[in-house]
């Protein structure tokens, strides 16, 4: 299932600097109960397979997703994934990008970002 990844988390990282990342938990504090909430809701879980499928770029802004939402919509959805330790966020002059804590996810809890990847979204009624 590893193998959809975006070629973002297979290749090693260009040696570009890159801002500070924004405060978040340490990966002995990321919560499973407090990632499952977080990823409870659908468009979430949608960010978090797109950025692990879909990335052409280390990071990337919440506007590359192209969803039809309020921007201070999306940026409740992105802090509430950065606290609860799935995310990552660096500060780019007026813009935030993220990217999945990969390594994290996978060291803390074994086959969840497999459960991420298969993940489908349920048919609109």
């Amino acid at each position: 299932m590893l193998n959809t990844l975006a070629p973002t988390y297979t290749d090693s990282p260009t040696g570009l600097e890159s801002p500070p990342r924004l405060p978040e938990p340490d990966p002995d504090q990321i919560r499973l109960e407090k990632v499952f909430a977080v990823l409870s809701e659908p468009l979430r879980l949608t960010i978090v397979q797109r950025l692990l499928t879909s990335s052409d770029e280390f990071d990337h802004t919440c506007g590359w997703f192209g969803f039809d939402r309020p921007k201070s919509t999306l940026t409740h959805h992105f802090k509430a994934l950065r606290e609860a330790g799935v995310i990552t966020q660096r500060q780019y002059g007026m813009e935030r990008r993220s990217r999945v804590r990969l390594d994290d996810l996978n060291e803390r809890f074994p086959g969840l970002v497999e459960l991420i990847l298969s993940w489908e979204a349920a048919p609109s009624t």
